[in-house]
């Protein structure tokens, strides 16, 4: 890693030996390689199967594209963990593959917190592990101060904005409009195009939803208090590339620079069709940038199966035996433990359902749940208050229910 220095502006002599290095390196022309990855959710457990042994598998899997690709740096854009208080495994797995890659491979790693990450636990010995190269930010600083690269281009300068509700950014800034995460983030980017010079080459690291992105059923549903949860890619103009984690489809919003790496695993029959890969981005000295994704192949893969218990029974209905499937029955009959039955062929099936004879009314009910999934805590409270009271709820009790929820929230990211 003798291809570029990074370095914090916070003293005269850092800043000297960048100069020096940048006019060296101009000499070389080379171009910075970045991997991006995001949501790895270590702890995870899906229809009460711990997927600790998969996670272990693909990230060493991971390790062998970092040897391979040799990265200048890597990106983890949020949500490290799956859990606030993440198992012992969990936290024994994120060390393991951090260390390796710090101490083995000498590669800065660059990564903050998402959703389902608690800021306070993840934030302990960040300060001390900037000096190994790996920036963790969990949260909003009063002294905010971007990650500098230098290249033979110049300087690269790298935005660590981890997961924050609008509240945080309200405080930081002391500006109490701010209610959505649109606003949070036009404020941030603001102050970070106010104080830095955009014509040098910025790296947003984010974890948020973007509006027009394609969400799954895996991703947990972001505050909607004082608004959406969505944010306009119009806000990115002013950076080089968006490196961003949270949904778990890897695919670009908007422009080919805004990308979510996607998750290193599925982690719900929604995913089926994802195929989960790395995002390797090289950027030359002008910001221009050549993008690739590099494939993720996991220990198990998630099928969704159907057909008749006998067809089942032949062995032959999945791609591949030991995938995590979702089976479909379509029987009328009653049948005799069908699921003891097929597990001994697929020893993996994590849902069983039968096919309703209603398929008209099944389309409904399904429509009407994912409406109710995309309402947010308050609205689906106001709706029962008016069911129960048969009128509608004051803006005071309104405003009492957010508050609580905003509460509990914090409580639940360890806050």
């Amino acid at each position: 890693m003798d291809i570029f220095y990074f370095f914090q502006a916070s003293t005269v002599s850092s800043i000297i030996e960048a100069m020096i290095y940048q006019v060296m390196m101009k000499k070389v022309g080379v171009l910075l390689k970045i991997l991006h990855t995001a949501d790895w959710h270590l702890g995870k457990i899906v229809n009460n199967v711990y997927m600790t042994e998969d996670q272990r598998y693909i990230l060493e899997q991971f390790l062998t594209i970092v040897e391979e690709q040799q990265p200048d740096a890597i990106i983890i854009a949020g949500d490290l963990y799956d859990r606030a208080i993440p198992p012992k495994q969990a936290v024994e797995l994120l060390n393991d593959t951090l260390t390796t890659i710090i101490n083995d491979f000498n590669i800065p790693v660059l990564a903050i917190s998402g959703n389902h990450d608690s800021p306070d636990r993840l934030e302990f010995g960040s300060q001390l592990f900037r000096k190994q190269q790996l920036y963790l930010d969990t949260k909003l600083s009063k002294e905010y101060q971007a990650v500098t690269l230098y290249d033979g281009g110049g300087p690269i300068h790298f935005h660590l904005i981890p997961y924050v509700e609008p509240a945080e950014v309200a405080y930081r800034f002391n500006d109490h409009e701010v209610r959505s995460h649109q606003q949070a983030a036009e404020k941030l980017i603001k102050y970070i195009t106010e104080q830095y010079d955009m014509d040098e080459r910025h790296i947003w690291i984010g974890h948020a939803f973007l509006a027009g992105g394609m969400e799954s059923e895996s991703e947990e549903r972001l505050s909607m208090i004082g608004g959406s949860p969505y944010i306009d890619t119009e806000l990115f103009k002013p950076f080089t590339y968006v490196a961003l984690g949270h949904l778990h489809q890897s695919q670009r919003v908007g422009a080919e620079k805004i990308r979510y790496s996607g998750s290193i695993l599925k982690y719900s029959f929604s995913e089926v069709t994802h195929n989960k890969s790395v995002t390797i981005v090289d950027i030359n000295e002008k910001g221009e940038l050549e993008i690739d994704r590099v494939p993720l192949r996991p220990m198990r893969d998630f099928e969704r199966i159907e057909g008749y218990f006998d067809e089942l029974m032949r062995g032959d209905a999945a791609d591949h035996p030991e995938s995590y499937l979702h089976v479909r029955l379509l029987d009328d009959g009653q049948l005799i433990d069908p699921m003891g039955k097929l597990r001994k062929l697929y020893p993996n099936i994590l849902h069983l359902e039968r096919k309703l004879s209603s398929q008209p009314k099944q389309s409904e009910d399904i429509q009407k749940m994912k409406e109710r999934q995309r309402l947010s805590p308050a609205t689906l409270f106001a709706s029962f208050y008016k069911e129960i009271k048969e009128e509608p709820i004051s803006d005071h009790r309104k405003k009492l229910v957010e508050d609580s929820i905003e509460t509990l929230k914090h409580q639940e990211r360890g806050q």
